[in-house]
């Protein structure tokens, strides 16, 4: 199996604080990785680091082959490394139309229909402004802007996030398609379940390194939902 990202060694953190303590992490190529843990592991911020978002106090990190340490969060995205956050994924100010006109007028395309094609309730949406949708609603046109984008890599953090079951349910499938595309999937978050059903390769976070790498049948779900991941 090809590694499409390979980090190592990475050390990372916020001001005086290090979150990532000496991560190694390799993402296979065209398959979904599962990044688990409690809250605080170092999930997000392994996120940000391969976006480019939070930037290396050590190690490397090389996107199919070429190392990109130093490469910046924007040639990254331009690239095609997508990073979906959290949280601020949509301009709030902004209609749903807006938001997935942003997106197409950079890459110099004007048909936002692949993203109303693949999320079909974004279409009653398209003059409402982004941040007075539901929690699911934005979830979705964060994902549906990613998708415009046309990534190789997706990052994905925390799908599930404040969303009921049936809508993170549906988030969920949308992944599991985009994956069977060939697009390669990088996913942090916190219905266990989920991830480990639609992942190739789990690893388990916790203090900022690593303590299971693997395929998903070997890890227990009780092993990392005892506390919210």
């Amino acid at each position: 199996m090809s590694a499409e990202l390979v980090l190592t060694g990475a050390r990372a953190g916020y001001g005086t604080i290090e979150v990532l303590h000496g991560l190694d992490l390799t993402v296979p190529a065209g398959k979904v990785t599962a990044l688990l843990g409690v809250n605080g592991a170092g999930k997000s911020s392994t996120l940000r680091v391969l976006a480019g978002v939070l930037p290396l106090r050590s190690g490397s990190l090389t996107w199919r082959g070429r190392t990109i340490t130093r490469m910046s969060a924007l040639d990254r995205a331009r690239s095609g490394l997508m990073l979906v956050p959290d949280e601020r994924a949509v301009f709030a100010t902004l209609t749903v139309r807006e938001n997935l006109q942003v997106v197409v007028e950079a890459i110099g395309q004007r048909d936002i229909s692949p993203a109303l094609d693949a999320f079909p309730r974004l279409h009653e949406r398209l003059v409402q402004r982004a941040g007075t949708l539901s929690g699911g609603e934005r979830r979705m046109l964060a994902l549906a802007r990613a998708l415009l984008a046309r990534p190789k890599v997706l990052l994905v953090d925390e799908l599930s996030l404040g969303l009921s079951p049936k809508v993170a349910s549906e988030l969920f499938a949308w992944l599991a398609t985009v994956a069977l595309g060939g697009t390669t999937v990088v996913l942090a978050d916190q219905y266990t379940k989920d991830a480990l059903g639609l992942a190739d390769v789990v690893y388990v976070l916790h203090r900022g390194e690593c303590s299971f790498v693997g395929d998903p049948a070997e890890l227990h779900p009780t092993t990392v939902s005892a506390e919210p991941v």
